[in-house]
């Protein structure tokens, strides 16, 4: 996990640290003193969260980030947003994507405290049912506004939980499971957000794709990869299929879906690394639930209760007669 802090009131320090945080950029400033610029970064894996007090208002003209930026605004306001035909402001509560990863935006920060999110566009295709075809498609943000409230307060949510419970805890955001579940879950949570090009429905051909050989073949390739990481799209990719497809099969065949059905695989890894474990050398729970993906320890022990009957501390401390 890699962190930043940053805290200056030289308007050329706070330029030259921007750029190298998000892009190239030329930032100015209209308020005579007190330049002062507080920003700390969270990152891991394809994901980075930001935290920033700006003090002044700052103006701003940033190159192509080439990574899907969120904003949401806790205080102060940011003005004259814009990029391509697109010019809006936003204030507390907002939640918004700042551009296409390819656009360059510009614009000012009113004296406002807000977060940054940051991820690679890549994570939306892998999570994603795409345009017919088996090889996915690109997915992208159409819109820089939430369909809903209600998705917005999920979205804050979703990035709160990454930066408050997994990005603050290092042993575990530093697991690659967990890095690689938790981007993916963000990624969901934008697709779920915003408008976009990614298809839901199945197609007449997606159902007839949904044959118990389809998944006989994710089913493997799954159970043989459990310990890395994988997303729907390569799931899909390995079965000859669609994502819906895929998860239509799932649907039908197996009740879940293809993640539920990895993280079923990775839960029962995770029972046999507890049932193998000597207590009396320090393993703990949350670290064999981290190495398996699972970075919230009370989910974790309820599916573990679900699918063993007992907590996941009790079979880690149950010691074997020799």
């Amino acid at each position: 996990m890699d962190t930043l802090v940053f805290d200056s009131c030289d308007l050329d320090l706070t330029e030259d640290f921007l750029s190298r945080a998000y892009a190239r950029m030329h930032i100015g400033s209209s308020t005579p003193v007190g330049n002062r610029a507080r920003i700390s970064r969270q990152a891991t894996a394809g994901v980075s969260v930001d935290e920033l007090d700006l003090e002044f208002d700052m103006s701003y003209a940033v190159t192509p980030l080439g990574r899907i930026c969120l904003c949401a605004v806790y205080d102060g306001t940011i003005q004259d947003h814009s990029f391509g035909d697109v010019e809006d402001a936003f204030g507390p509560g907002d939640v918004v994507s700042f551009a296409p990863p390819d656009m360059p935006y510009s614009g000012r920060i009113c004296r406002a405290r807000y977060n940054i999110t940051m991820l690679d566009p890549g994570l939306l295709t892998r999570v994603a049912a795409t345009a017919p075809g088996y090889v996915p498609q690109p997915v992208r943000l159409t819109g820089h506004r939430p369909h809903s409230p209600a998705a917005a307060r999920h979205l804050q949510a979703a990035i709160g939980y990454l930066r408050d419970h997994v990005l603050a805890d290092p042993a575990v955001a530093d697991q690659p499971l967990v890095a690689s579940t938790a981007a993916q879950y963000l990624a969901a949570a934008v697709l779920n957000t915003f408008p976009n090009t990614a298809l839901a429905d199945p197609t007449g051909r997606d159902r007839g794709d949904a044959h118990p050989a389809t998944v006989r073949r994710a089913v493997a390739y799954i159970e043989d990869r459990a310990d890395q990481d994988i997303a729907v799209a390569e799931i899909a990719a390995a079965a000859h299929v669609t994502v819906r497809a895929l998860q239509y099969a799932f649907r039908q065949h197996l009740g879940t879906t293809p993640l539920g059905y990895l993280r079923r695989v990775r839960l029962s890894h995770a029972h046999r690394e507890l049932l193998d474990a000597d207590p009396r050398g320090g393993t703990t729970v949350t670290e064999v639930a981290a190495r398996w993906g699972f970075f919230h320890p009370g989910r974790f022990a309820a599916l573990y209760r679900d699918a063993y009957g007992r907590p996941p501390r009790q079979t880690l401390l149950d010691v074997r007669m020799p």
